[in-house]
C-alpha cells in the first residue's frame, strides 16, 4: 500500500485549471520526484497534498485513509511533513530551539509560559538527535537566521524529522544553492533514503536522477509520464515538453 496517494485531483482558479485529474502514489521508503516546467502546477499540487489547499475534486489518501477534508496540521500529526521553498524557520531562535519546537508540536504538550523549548530535557534530547541526523549538531546554539543557506535547508529537514514522518514533501530543497551546498544536500537526502517516503519537487535534474526511484512529470496541470528515471528521461513526450537538451546530460 502506498503511504501517500492522490486520486483524480482537480483544482481550478476561475477558468485556469492548475491541477487536472492528477493521480500519483508514493510508496513506503520511496523517493518519488515530481518535475515540470515553471507554471506546471507543482506548488498547487503539493499544497493540496499537504492540506493547505482544498481540491475541487478528487481525494488524498495517507496510509490508505482519506484525509482530503483534514487541514495541514492534522495531516502532519498523521505523519505527513513538509518543507517549503521559502524558509519557515524562526530566525531568532537557535537551531536546537527550532527543532525542539517541532518535537513539542508532535508531542502536543503545552510549553510552560516563559520556558524555552530547548531547556526542556524531554524536547532537547530528541532535537539534538535530529540535528545530528542532518549534520548540524555542532551548530545547535547558532540562531537559524545566522546559518548558511544550505544549513537552513538542512535545519528544515531536521524539523520535519522531529515529526516522525511517514512521508515528507520536499519543495525544491536545493533552490538557491551553489554546487557544494547542493552536493551536500543530495548526500543528506541519500543518507535519509528509506527512513520515510519522500515526494521531491526539484528543478535540479542531476539531483532528481541521482535520488529518485520514480519520476512523475507534470505539464499544464497534468501528469504526462511516470516511471523509473531512465524511462522518463528517454520518453519523447517528456523531452519535448520539459527536459529538452537536459535529457542528454
Amino acid at each position: 500500500m502506498s503511504v501517500l496517494a492522490a486520486r483524480g485531483l482537480h483544482k481550478a482558479f476561475g477558468a485556469l485549471a492548475v491541477t487536472q485529474n492528477v493521480s500519483l502514489e508514493v510508496a513506503a521508503g520511496e523517493v518519488h520526484a515530481l518535475i515540470g516546467p515553471n507554471g506546471a502546477g507543482k506548488s498547487s499540487l503539493i499544497a493540496q497534498l499537504a492540506g493547505a489547499l482544498r481540491p475541487d475534486a478528487g481525494r488524498v489518501l495517507l496510509d490508505g485513509a482519506d484525509v482530503t477534508a483534514l487541514p495541514a496540521h492534522r495531516r502532519a500529526r498523521l505523519g505527513l511533513a513538509r518543507t517549503f521553498q521559502v524558509s519557515a524557520l524562526v530566525a531568532d531562535l537557535s537551531a536546537l530551539e527550532n527543532v525542539a519546537l517541532a518535537v513539542q508540536a508532535r508531542a502536543r504538550r503545552p510549553l510552560a509560559p516563559f520556558r524555552r523549548a530547548a531547556g526542556d530535557a524531554a524536547l532537547e534530547g530528541p532535537a539534538r538527535e535530529m540535528l545530528a541526523a542532518v549534520g548540524l549538531e555542532a551548530r545547535a546554539a547558532v540562531a537559524a537566521g545566522a546559518l548558511a543557506h544550505g544549513e537552513r535547508r538542512a535545519l528544515e529537514i531536521a524539523s520535519a524529522l522531529a515529526l516522525a514522518p511517514r512521508c515528507v514533501l520536499l519543495d525544491e530543497p536545493l533552490a538557491g544553492m551553489g554546487h557544494d551546498e547542493a552536493a551536500r544536500m543530495i548526500a543528506l537526502l541519500g543518507r535519509l533514503r528509506g527512513r520515510f517516503a519522500m515526494l521531491l519537487v526539484e528543478h535540479d535534474m542531476a539531483a532528481v536522477f541521482a535520488l529518485a526511484d520514480r519520476v512523475s512529470v507534470l505539464v499544464q496541470g497534468r501528469i504526462i509520464a511516470c516511471g523509473p528515471p531512465g524511462a522518463v528521461r528517454a520518453d519523447p513526450a517528456v523531452r519535448a515538453a520539459y527536459l529538452g537538451d537536459a535529457a542528454a546530460c
